[in-house]
């Protein structure tokens, strides 16, 4: 069994991780802050170092510092209750083994103790560390990101992030983006499902002047304004057969056509994408290229929806609080009440972070601040809570004789349902049925085509 030295400024902190380590078999030597952890070492070394990052006076990545100058230094385990991507890189760089966000369960830190003892090395990430993130959270869920995103930010490889709709992707690959080694480049995104198929390759490639009637000048794609940096392709679920093709040969060799060009130019940028769509399934059914995806997916990064990491609302409230305050110039003095906090956390959150942040500011405009549990009722009720309201499925029992509906007319009466719902509001009918506005509207203007029997009756 090993020494372990645990230090951490929180006494209930430090005595139950030295507690579940003492009953594991290990000799536990306790510290409350680096001058004492200090102190420790020298009379001994220990084999591993079990510490807080924030504390009073000195950091624990201070200490780090200093272990690792050693020789033979011991595997380090950093804590912090201040869950965040920026800390997992800081980790991550600075040569400690592992990084848990508390809370944490005492099977996880045995765990990652028992991988430190066995000699596993460290993980690094280079860069600097980067500004305040927007990315919080202390969940296993959400620090398995922020993980992810400081061991694939160096590397050389295409990110596909999968994530619904409002759970930040666009802020995972600016993360991924800032602690890459292409931070000093531009960050170009591009949101896929929102350009129309006949204009994306013009978006994503540029064109020259004359290429076509409205081009009365030469312009940049996104791709080569992103050249040295990173471009974002936000919804890739979303592009057509036709240009996955383009964008497959573009990926294969880097080198890009613009509209009109005679020959191409290379670019060297990264490619992050993302899609709130099952992207294997649509290969699955032939409407993704399935060597398209594994050009995007070299690695693939998961954001968790909102109602699998409700014991992370105080964080997000609080950071979402300080946001809102910011841009509207308020001053609130009081917290937000555990009333609140209990009708937060009963809500179901199709909207994920975004709809909280729009809760979170309407409730501070209304009522000036969090503690009014009743005013966010009625404001969930409005507002968020119109978003479970979906119509149901027409019935689809078959009476004894009776013809079925083809595919294409079930999906036609429910897109038509739906847009009834929603009052006739197209860009709110997309958002239910998770689809994005131009695809909605192909639907609809397929359902309104007459059919063949119909136009041979018109004809006779």
């Amino acid at each position: 069994m090993a020494r372990i030295l645990v230090i951490d400024d929180d006494m209930a902190i430090r005595e139950m991780v030295a507690l579940a380590l003492t009953k594991s078999g290990h000799t536990v030597v306790r510290a409350s802050g680096v001058a004492e952890a200090r102190r420790s070492l020298e009379a001994g070394r220990p084999d591993l170092v079990v510490s807080d990052i924030y504390m009073p006076g000195e950091t624990g990545v201070s200490f780090l510092a200093e272990v690792r100058q050693l020789s033979d230094p011991p595997p380090m385990i950093l804590m912090t209750a201040r869950g965040t991507v920026e800390t997992a890189a800081i980790a991550a760089r600075t040569g400690a083994f592992d990084y848990l966000a508390k809370p944490f369960d005492v099977a996880t830190l045995l765990e990652r103790v028992r991988s430190a003892l066995a000699g596993h090395p460290p993980k690094r990430a280079a860069e600097e560390e980067g500004p305040e993130t927007m990315i919080v959270g202390s969940h296993p869920a959400i620090v398995a990101v922020y993980k992810a995103v400081a061991r694939v930010a160096p590397l050389k490889v295409p990110v596909l992030i999968h994530g619904e709709t409002g759970t930040g992707k666009e802020l995972v690959a600016r993360a991924l983006h800032r602690f890459g080694a292409r931070s000093a480049g531009p960050f170009v995104p591009v949101h896929c499902g929102a350009i129309p198929d006949t204009l994306i390759e013009s978006e994503l490639f540029g064109h020259r002047r004359g290429a076509f009637t409205d081009a009365h000048r030469d312009r940049k794609g996104a791709l080569s304004q992103a050249d040295s940096g990173t471009v974002f392709l936000d919804e890739i679920g979303e592009i057509s057969p036709m240009f996955q093709v383009k964008l497959l040969r573009f990926l294969e060799d880097g080198v890009i056509t613009p509209l009109g060009a005679e020959k191409g130019e290379p670019v060297n940028v990264r490619v992050v994408a993302a899609t709130h769509r099952d992207v294997r399934a649509m290969v699955g059914d032939g409407r993704f290229r399935q060597d398209l995806f594994f050009r995007l997916a070299g690695y693939e990064i998961r954001i968790p929806p909102l109602r699998e990491r409700i014991p992370d609302l105080p964080l997000l409230v609080s950071h979402l609080r300080k946001a809102a305050e910011r841009d509207l110039g308020l001053e609130v003095s009081r917290d937000v009440s555990a009333d609140v906090l209990a009708r937060l956390s009963s809500h179901l959150w199709p909207g994920n972070v975004r709809e909280l942040a729009h809760v979170v500011r309407r409730l501070l405009i209304d009522s000036g601040g969090l503690s009014d549990a009743a005013e966010l009722s009625r404001i969930l009720e409005s507002e968020a809570g119109a978003l479970h309201a979906v119509p149901s499925l027409p019935a689809m029992e078959l009476q004894a004789g009776a013809q079925p509906l083809p595919l294409d007319e079930a999906e036609r009466r429910y897109v038509q349902a739906v847009l009834d719902w929603a009052g006739g509001n197209k860009s709110e009918a997309a958002r239910v049925l998770g689809i994005e506005r131009k695809t909605l509207a192909r639907k609809l203007n397929r359902a309104q085509e007459p059919s063949l029997d119909e136009t041979e009756g018109e004809e006779s």
